[in-house]
C-alpha cells in the first residue's frame, strides 16, 4: 500500500530513494507484484453490480451487436452456458470415441443430492473442467459425466432435522413410505439447485447423459452387483461387533469415525441426551477411569476392576485376570456376583488380555460392547449380552436402569455402587465419534452384511505397485498402501431408510416362526436380483413351492459408498454391454479431494477389478483440502460454507446472514457464524464471475496439503478479468481495418515484415503455450494459471500492446508493411492468447474470441466456438531466443528510464532526452530497438554511445550495472528550487528525531533497564535515522549543484 501523505501533503521519499538522488541516480521502480505472489496491489473496490438482463433467447447464439465499456460478468456469462448446451458441444459419439486415437472420459464426484456445492466443490469443479476443455479443444474423444449421490446417511439426517424443525415430527410419525417420499422431494429441490451452480460455474458436462445413484440404470447396476459379491463368496451375513450409531440407530463404516482425543476429565454435551442434572450446562463426564469392586461368590473377599465406561458393567459376563498373577490363582474357576441382576459372573484367566503389572490386574469383560472383550468373549465361549437398546437407552438386560439414556445410566449406576466404588480418577482417552452425526459411538454386536475385501485390495495395491494406477500427487501412495494393506471387512449394510434396499429376503414356510436376526438361521437369507427370481431360489432351498413361502425382504439399505463405488461403470450402463461401456470405459481420470481416497477412490478401484477385471481409470489426482482462512474445514456444521452462486453474483451480508437462518443449524451456531460473517464480509461478498473465481481457486493449486481460502483473495481475480476485458477491448481498435486469414500464423511468418517485437511476441506466445501444455500434462494447474496470466500481463498488455501504438497509428504507406506485421501478430496473439486460457475462463475468452474481427470468414475448417477451436501447439520455430534476449536487454533499459522519471516526478506526457551508455549484448538492443525504447521510455529523443560533449551537465544518472548507465536531461523538467525546500523539511523533522533517541539511550540506567529486545529496536531505528539524515544532506547537495549547472 503507498505511505500516507506527510506534513503538508508532502511526498515521503523512501532511504533508497534518498540515496539515488543523493548519488545523481534516478529511482528503481519496483517490480509489478505477480497476481499470486504475497506483495499486494494498491486496494481497489469492485465496481457496483451492474443489473443485466439478456436479450438472448434460451439456446441461441448470444447477440454481440454492443460491447460494454466496462466488463461486467453478469453480461459476459449471459446466454454462453444455454447456447454450448443447447449446441451439443458437451456431448461425444460413442462412435467417434471408438475410432478416437486419444481420449479423455471422467466421472464427476457425484454432490450429495440434498445439498448445494460449497466452494471446495468449486474448487473441483474448476480443476475438472479446466481439464475437460482441454483436452476437448486438443481433439481428443471427450466426455465428462455429471451425477449427484443420494448420500444415505446426510441425507436422511438433514431430512430429519427439517422435519424436527419444521413440523415437530420424527421420520417414525410419518412413516417410511412418506418419509422416502419426503426426501425425493428434497432430490427434486437442491438436486435443480446443484445443476444451477455446475451450469453457472461452466462445467462442460454431459446433462443428457446425467447419473442419480438411485435412478432405474443405477440400481440396476447396485443389485447386480450385490448378487455377483453373494455368488463369489465375497458377501456375507455376520453377528459381529462393530461401530453403531445411537442417534442415527445405524451401524457405520470403520472409515467413518473420528476419533476425539481426551487428556483427562472433559465435559461434553451429549445431542440425544436431555441433559446431566449435575452440570449447569447440561454436559456429561467422560475422561475418567473408574474403580470398582465385585464380591466373589461365597467369600468375603472382592475384586477391583476399572472402566471408562461404567454402564457397561450391566453387559459384564467375566473378570480376567493373569494365568501367572499370583494374587488370584486360589480364584481361578471361581465367580464374582452382579451387584444388580445377581448374575453369576466367571474368573477366567487370559494371559493375551491381562496385564499383570496394570492396575489391579483384574480386568471387567463385556464381550458385546468392547472390541478387545469381544475377542476375549470368543476365545472363552462367554456369554455375549447386549445391554444397550438401538437408541442408547439401556435395554431389559441392564435392569433396574431400563429406559435410561447410557451416560443418564453412567451416574445412576455410580450412584448405586457407591459403597462399591473404590476411586474416579482422571484418564487419558479416545472417544469414537461418528463423522456423520457427531454421536459419540457404541460398539455393538448387531446382525449386518459384509464384504470381505481382502483380494480387491490386494489388486488394487498391485495396480499402483506396477504402475498401472498412478496416484499423483505421489506422496498419497503411501496413505494408499497403509489402508489398503490393513483392509477389514466393509460393513455394507445401514439401518436407514433412505437409500437402496438390500437385495436380500428371508424365507420361511408359511407357519414357521424363525427370527430373522438371529445368526442360526442365516442359510435362510436368500440373495436375488428381484424378488420373483428369489421366490424361486427359496422354493429350491426350502425344498417347497412358491405358494407356501413366506419372504420378507430385509429393510436395511447399503452403504451409500456402495452404489457410489460403482459409479465410473454404472454410469455407462454397466452390467449391460452398451455402446457407452464399449466407448468409453475405462475413465481416464479421476479428479477429486483428500479426504475421500479411501471412502470412494479406494473402493471404485477394488469393485471395478473385481466387477469388471478392469481400473476403472488409470490416474487419480487429488486436490488439496478446502479449509476456510483461519484453517477450518468448510462445513455446514460451522456455518463456514460459502455457496459459488455468491461469489458469482456477489450477496449482501444481510442475504448471507439469512441464509444461515434458512438452515437447519442450533441457534448457537447460527449466531457464531454470523458474527464470522459480519468480521468476513461486512460489506457482504462483490460480485466476480465464475471466470474470475474458477481463475482464483485454480491459483491455490499451487499450494500444499490443505488451501486455507480467502474469499476476498478469491473476489480479487475479478480485476484480471477487468484487465483482459479493457486490454481486449483496446486491442480491437487496432485491428479494426485488418483482415485475418485462416493461415495468419504462418502468413505472418513467412512475410519478412515483423520487427523484433513482433518476432518477441510470437516466440513469447509459443512459450506460454509450451508451459501451460506442459503444466497442464502434469495436472499443475496453479502453474499454469500462472503461465496463462503472465503471458497476458507481461507480455500482451504490458509490453507489446504499448509497444504497436505508434505502429499502428501510422497509417502511412511508408509504415504499411510495419503495421500490417504488427496488426497480425496483435491478432494472433489475442486470439491465441484467449484459446489458452479459455479452458480456466471459459465464458470471458467465448466473448472475446466472438468479437475478433474476421470471425465467420476463415473458412469451412473455422470452429463455431472457441471450445472447439484447437489448443494452442508449441512450434519450434516460431519460438526465437535472440529476440527475447534482446527484448530482455530493451525492457530493461526501459525500467531504468521509467526509474529516472519517476524519481524526478516527470509528467507522464513529458518527453524527455536520453543518452543511453551501453556495452556488450545490450548494445546491440538499444541500437536495434531504440523506437521501442522511445515509445516505453516516453522519450523526445535517445542518443546510444554518445560522446562526452554532447551529454549536457544536467542530467539524472542511474547506473543499472557495470555496461548499463542511463542519463536523463533535466533541463526545464524539474524546480531545483523546489526539490531542495521538500528536503530540507524533511531533514529538519529527521535530525530532532535522531536526537531525541540519542539522548534515551546515552541516558543513566539505559544498559541495565531497557529489555534487550528494545534497545535491539532502538539501535536499528537510530542507525536508520542517521543513514536518512546522510542521504538527505546528500540529496540536497546534488539538487543545489544541478541548480547551479543549469
Amino acid at each position: 500500500m503507498e505511505d500516507p501523505p506527510h506534513e503538508g501533503g508532502e511526498e515521503k521519499l523512501s532511504k533508497s530513494q534518498l540515496k539515488k538522488l543523493a548519488k545523481g541516480k534516478g529511482k528503481e521502480k519496483k517490480e509489478k507484484p505477480q497476481w499470486n505472489t504475497a506483495k499486494k496491489e494498491k486496494t481497489k473496490a469492485a465496481p457496483p453490480k451492474k443489473e443485466f438482463i439478456n436479450p438472448t433467447p434460451k439456446g441461441e447464439k448470444k447477440d454481440l451487436t454492443n460491447m460494454e465499456d466496462a466488463y461486467h460478468p453478469a453480461a459476459v456469462e449471459a446466454a454462453w452456458q444455454d447456447w454450448w448446451e443447447a449446441k451439443g458441444f458437451y456431448s461425444c459419439d460413442p462412435k467417434f470415441a471408438v475410432a478416437a486415437e486419444e481420449k479423455f472420459v471422467m466421472v464427476i464426484p457425484p454432490p450429495n443430492v440434498t445439498g448445494s456445492l460449497h466452494l471446495g466443490h468449486a474448487l473441483t469443479a474448476a480443476v475438472e473442467d479446466t481439464l475437460t476443455r482441454w483436452h476437448r479443444m486438443k481433439g481428443h474423444a471427450t466426455l465428462y459425466v455429471p451425477g449427484t449421490d443420494h448420500a444415505g446417511i446426510a441425507t436422511q439426517s438433514v431430512v430429519e432435522k427439517m422435519l424436527m424443525k419444521e413440523q415437530g415430527k420424527t421420520r417414525h410419525d410419518l412413516g417410511r413410505d412418506e418419509f422416502v417420499r419426503k426426501v425425493w422431494e428434497w432430490k427434486g429441490d437442491y438436486g435443480n439447485k446443484i445443476t444451477t451452480q455446475l451450469r453457472r460455474l461452466g462445467s462442460s458436462v454431459d446433462w443428457s447423459r446425467e447419473r442419480f445413484t438411485m435412478d432405474d440404470m443405477l440400481s440396476k447396476a447396485v443389485v447386480e452387483a450385490f448378487n455377483r459379491f453373494y455368488e463369489k463368496g465375497l458377501l456375507y451375513r455376520a453377528n459381529r461387533l462393530g461401530q453403531w450409531s445411537c442417534a442415527l440407530k445405524s451401524a457405520i463404516s470403520e472409515i467413518e469415525v473420528d476419533t476425539l482425543e481426551l487428556e483427562g476429565r472433559t465435559f461434553l454435551e451429549v445431542k440425544t441426551h436431555k441433559g446431566n442434572p449435575n452440570d449447569p450446562n447440561g454436559r456429561y463426564e467422560f475422561g475418567t477411569l473408574t474403580s470398582f469392586a465385585y464380591p466373589v461368590e461365597d467369600s468375603d473377599e472382592q475384586i477391583v476392576v476399572a472402566t471408562t465406561r461404567l454402564e457397561t458393567m450391566l453387559g459384564d459376563t467375566a473378570v480376567a485376570v493373569h494365568p501367572e498373577d499370583p494374587r488370584y490363582q486360589h480364584l481361578h474357576g471361581k465367580f464374582v456376583v452382579h451387584p444388580f441382576n445377581h448374575r453369576r459372573i466367571p474368573i477366567i484367566t487370559d494371559g493375551e488380555l491381562v496385564d499383570m503389572s496394570f492396575g489391579t490386574g483384574a480386568v471387567k469383560i463385556t464381550p458385546a460392547h468392547d472390541p478387545n472383550d469381544y475377542e476375549c468373549g470368543k476365545r472363552h465361549n462367554l456369554e455375549f449380552i447386549t445391554m444397550l437398546a438401538p437408541d442408547g437407552s439401556i435395554n431389559e438386560n441392564g435392569a433396574p436402569f431400563t429406559g435410561m439414556m447410557r451416560y443418564d445410566a453412567r451416574i445412576a449406576v455410580e450412584e448405586a455402587l457407591k459403597e462399591k466404588v473404590r476411586s474416579k480418577v482422571p484418564n487419558k482417552m479416545n472417544l469414537g465419534i461418528c463423522s456423520r452425526s457427531g454421536d459419540i459411538l457404541e460398539p455393538m454386536i448387531t446382525p449386518q452384511w459384509y464384504v470381505n475385501c481382502d483380494g480387491m485390495a490386494k489388486r488394487a495395491l498391485e495396480a499402483v505397485e506396477k504402475g498401472d494406477l498412478k496416484i499423483v500427487p505421489a506422496e498419497h501412495k503411501r496413505t494408499w498402501d497403509q489402508w489398503l494393506g490393513n483392509i477389514r471387512d466393509w460393513c455394507v449394510s445401514r439401518q436407514l431408510w433412505w437409500g437402496h434396499q438390500i437385495p436380500a429376503w428371508f424365507a420361511v414356510k408359511k407357519g414357521e416362526n424363525l427370527d430373522k436376526n438371529d445368526i442360526a438361521n442365516n442359510e435362510r437369507w436368500v440373495v436375488a436380483r428381484s424378488e420373483e427370481a428369489a421366490y424361486e431360489k427359496a422354493a429350491a432351498l426350502i425344498g417347497c413351492s412358491k405358494e407356501e413361502l413366506e419372504l420378507t425382504r430385509d429393510e436395511d439399505v447399503l452403504d451409500t459408498w456402495f452404489s457410489s463405488g460403482l459409479f465410473p461403470f454404472s454410469v455407462m450402463g454397466w452390467p449391460d454391454n452398451t455402446d457407452d461401456m464399449k466407448a468409453f470405459y475405462p475413465t481416464s481420470l479421476l479428479e477429486t479431494g483428500l479426504d475421500i481416497l479411501f471412502f470412494w477412490v479406494a473402493r471404485m478401484v477394488m469393485m471395478g477389478l473385481e466387477l469388471t477385471d478392469q481400473l476403472p481409470f488409470h490416474t487419480v489426482f487429488l486436490h488439496a483440502m478446502v479449509r476456510d482462512k483461519e484453517g477450518r474445514k468448510m462445513s455446514k456444521s460451522l456455518g463456514n460454507v460459502i455457496d459459488p452462486l455468491e461469489v458469482i453474483d456477489g450477496c449482501s451480508l444481510e442475504a448471507l446472514q439469512e441464509r444461515l437462518e434458512a438452515g437447519n443449524l442450533p441457534a448457537k451456531e447460527i449466531e457464531r457464524a454470523k458474527k464470522n460473517n459480519e468480521a468476513e464480509f461486512p460489506s457482504g461478498i462483490p460480485e466476480c464471475g465464475s471466470d474470475a473465481l474458477r481463475f482464483g481457486l485454480l491459483a491455490y493449486t499451487v499450494q500444499g496439503r490443505d488451501i486455507n481460502m480467502d474469499v476476498s483473495r478469491v473476489v480479487s481475480y475479478r480485476l484480471f478479468g477487468n484487465k483482459l476485458w479493457n486490454a481486449t477491448k483496446f486491442a480491437l481498435q487496432f485491428v479494426s481495418d485488418f483482415a485475418p486469414t485462416a493461415t495468419l500464423l504462418d502468413d505472418l511468418m513467412s512475410s519478412g515484415k515483423m520487427a523484433i517485437r513482433d518476432k518477441f511476441m510470437i516466440s513469447r506466445l509459443m512459450n506460454g503455450t509450451k508451459a501451460v501444455n506442459e503444466f497442464l500434462t502434469n495436472y499443475k494447474f496453479g502453474d499454469a494459471q500462472q503461465a496463462a496470466y503472465s503471458l497476458w500481463m507481461d507480455d500482451i498488455c504490458d509490453v507489446y500492446l504499448e509497444l504497436i501504438k505508434p505502429v499502428v497509428y501510422d497509417t502511412s504507406d511508408e509504415n504499411k508493411d510495419s503495421r500490417w506485421a504488427a496488426q497480425a501478430t496483435l491478432w494472433v496473439s489475442i486470439e491465441t492468447g484467449l484459446r489458452i486460457l479459455h479452458p480456466m475462463m471459459p465464458f470471458i475468452t467465448e466473448e472475446l474470441w466472438q468479437r475478433l474481427p474476421g470471425r465467420g470468414t476463415l473458412g469451412e475448417t473455422e470452429p463455431e466456438t472457441i471450445m472447439l477451436a484447437p489448443y494452442p501447439e508449441f512450434i519450434e520455430s516460431y519460438a526465437n531466443a535472440a529476440c527475447e534476449e534482446s527484448m530482455t536487454h530493451t525492457m530493461k533499459i526501459v525500467k531504468a528510464c521509467r526509474s529516472l522519471r519517476a524519481s524526478y516526478n516527470i509528467a507522464k506526457k513529458s518527453t524527455t532526452n536520453y543518452f543511453i551508455k551501453v556495452s556488450g549484448p545490450a548494445e546491440s538492443a538499444a541500437k536495434d530497438q531504440v523506437k521501442d525504447i522511445t515509445t516505453l521510455g516516453v522519450a523526445a529523443s535517445i542518443e546510444v554511445n554518445p560522446s562526452e560533449d554532447a551529454i549536457p551537465k544536467t542530467v539524472g544518472t542511474v547506473i543499472v550495472d557495470d555496461s548499463l548507465t542511463i542519463l536523463m536531461d533535466l533541463k526545464g523538467m524539474v524546480d531545483f528550487k523546489v526539490e531542495i525546500e521538500r528536503l530540507q523539511k524533511k531533514l529538519k523533522t529527521t535530525v530532532p528525531q535522531m536526537e531525541t533517541l540519542k539522548q534515551k539511550m546515552e541516558a543513566d540506567g539505559y544498559e541495565s533497564n531497557v529489555p534487550d529486545d528494545l534497545k535491539a529496536k532502538n539501535n536499528e531505528r537510530l542507525e536508520s535515522l542517521q543513514k536518512t539524515k546522510i542521504e538527505l544532506e546528500e540529496a540536497i547537495a546534488n539538487f543545489e549543484r544541478l541548480a547551479v549547472e543549469e
